[in-house]
C-alpha cells in the first residue's frame, strides 16, 4: 500500500461496523463539502432530494479546500468515514487502492451523457470510481496589442506549436516583453500546464499499469517547451499559475494558457485580448487539453453507500449540475453537451475554444500516489527549463521514477 498500512486499515476496522450501524439507523449521509459556503443550487436540490426520500437526510459538512480532502481522508483511515466526499479525482485510484472507496459503476447512458474522455476521468480498470461534480479545461489566451507591436497579426493567433514558439519568439526580440508564459514552480500546476501540451500531440504518460511518459509524442511536448523557455518569463521556476496569469493581466507578456477565470477578469480590464484552443504538436488529432474533474467519492464502511450513490448521481445529474456550473461566473467548464451549454456559449463565446478542447483531451493520469508522480513531473519540467538535463535524459528518468507510483 502506498500511504496506508495495513496495519491502521485494521486497527481502524474495530471502529467501522459500529459507525456504520449508527450513519444506516438514522439514515444520513454525511458529506464533506469544500468551500466556505454550501452553494444556494446545492442547498435547493438537496431539499428536493430529501423531499423525494422519506426518512433521509443529507448533511454537508464545510470544510476549507485546503483541508477537506486531508480530513475525508484521516477519518477513512481512522474507521469514521463520511458517506461521500468532494475529492480531486486523481485521488480515487489512491483511496481504492486502499479499499476505502466503493465503485460508482455508471450506465452506458450516463457515461454518454457526458463530453468525450470525462468519465476517463474517475476510470481505472474499467470500473468508475466517483462521479465528476466540477469541470475545468484551459486555451491560449493571446494579448492582440503585443501580437500588434511585435509586427505580429492580432487576429492570427497561433495554431500549431511551432507558430507558438516563432510567435514567443518575435513578441520577445520585437517588444522586450515575455512572448510565453510558462509556469514552472514547484507547485501542482507546473504539472497540469505541461499535461497540456502532452495531450495537443495524442501523447500518454500511463497506459493502464504501462508507463509510456518515454515516447516520441511526449518527447516532443517536452523539446517544445525547452524551445519556448528562452522568450518565456524570465526565471520560469518562480512562478506559478496565477502569478503567470497576473503578469498577462498586466500587459506583460503575449501568450498564455488559462481557464475561464482569465476570461472572467480580462473583461474588466482594458486588454485588447483574444482566446482559441490550444496549439497542436505535429501528432495532434484535433483540439486537446488536459481535462481536470473533482469528483464525488462514496466512501466504505458506513451502511449507506447505496443511498449516497444515488444521492451523488442526483446531484450531478443534468439538471442540477447544469444549474450549478453555468450560474454566473461559476467558472466550471460544462461537463456534458446541452441545449442550455449551447445558448450559454452564445452568449458568451469565450466559452467555445474552452469546450472545443475536450475533443481530444485526456485526464490527469491516475497512480496510486499521485502526489509522487506529481512530484516526478515537477522535476522533469524543471530540469529541462532550467537546462539542467536534455528533454530524452529527463523522460528516461522520469518514467523510471513513476514504475514505484503506478
Amino acid at each position: 500500500m502506498s500511504i496506508l498500512t495495513k496495519v491502521t486499515l485494521s486497527a481502524a476496522a474495530m471502529f467501522m461496523a459500529g459507525t456504520a450501524l449508527a450513519m444506516a439507523a438514522d439514515h444520513t449521509i454525511s458529506w464533506i463539502y469544500c468551500g466556505d459556503s454550501i452553494d444556494p443550487i446545492h442547498q435547493k436540490f438537496i431539499k428536493e432530494w430529501e423531499s423525494k426520500n422519506a426518512g433521509w437526510s443529507v448533511k454537508p459538512e464545510l470544510v476549507g479546500w485546503d483541508q477537506c480532502q486531508d480530513k475525508a481522508t484521516t477519518l477513512a483511515v481512522a474507521g469514521n468515514p463520511v458517506a461521500l466526499a468532494y475529492v480531486g479525482s486523481r485521488t480515487l485510484k489512491q483511496f481504492a487502492e486502499n479499499d476505502l472507496i466503493v465503485p460508482v459503476p455508471m450506465t452506458d447512458a450516463e457515461k454518454a451523457s457526458y463530453y468525450p474522455n470525462i468519465v476517463n476521468t474517475v476510470t481505472f480498470d474499467d470500473t468508475q470510481w466517483g462521479v465528476p461534480i466540477a469541470f475545468s479545461t484551459k486555451a491560449l489566451y493571446w494579448n492582440k496589442d503585443l501580437f500588434k507591436a511585435a509586427g505580429l497579426d492580432p487576429e492570427k493567433p497561433p495554431k500549431t506549436w511551432a507558430e507558438e514558439i516563432a510567435d514567443a519568439k518575435q513578441i520577445k526580440e520585437k517588444t522586450g516583453m515575455a512572448g510565453y508564459g510558462l509556469p514552472a514552480k514547484t507547485f501542482d500546476n507546473t504539472m497540469h500546464q505541461f499535461m497540456h501540451w502532452v495531450y495537443t500531440n495524442n501523447g500518454k504518460v500511463i497506459d493502464g499499469d504501462k508507463i509510456t511518459i518515454d515516447s516520441p509524442q511526449v518527447l516532443a511536448a517536452l523539446q517544445a517547451y525547452k524551445d519556448i523557455t528562452p522568450y518565456s518569463v524570465e526565471g520560469a521556476t518562480a512562478y506559478e499559475q496565477q502569478e503567470i496569469r497576473a503578469i498577462f493581466l498586466d500587459g506583460k507578456v503575449g501568450m498564455i494558457q488559462s481557464g475561464s477565470g482569465a476570461a472572467s477578469r480580462l473583461k474588466k480590464t482594458s486588454i485588447n485580448w483574444g482566446i482559441t484552443t490550444l496549439p497542436l504538436g505535429p501528432e495532434a488529432k484535433g483540439p486537446g487539453t488536459l481535462l481536470i474533474t473533482d469528483s464525488l467519492a462514496v466512501f466504505k464502511g458506513t451502511g449507506v453507500e447505496d443511498k449516497a450513490i444515488e444521492f451523488a448521481k442526483f446531484i450531478t445529474s443534468p439538471g442540477p449540475q447544469g444549474e450549478y456550473e453555468l450560474q454566473g461566473d461559476a467558472g466550471l467548464t460544462p461537463l456534458r453537451p446541452s441545449p442550455k451549454v449551447d445558448e450559454f456559449v452564445k452568449a458568451d463565446p469565450s466559452w467555445k475554444p474552452l469546450i472545443e478542447g475536450i475533443a481530444y483531451g485526456g485526464p490527469e493520469p491516475l497512480f496510486k500516489d499521485y502526489k509522487g508522480f506529481q512530484n516526478v513531473m515537477i522535476e522533469l519540467v524543471q530540469s529541462v527549463v532550467t537546462g539542467a538535463a536534455a528533454p530524452a535524459d529527463a523522460l528516461k528518468k522520469a518514467a523510471a521514477d513513476l514504475e514505484q507510483y503506478k
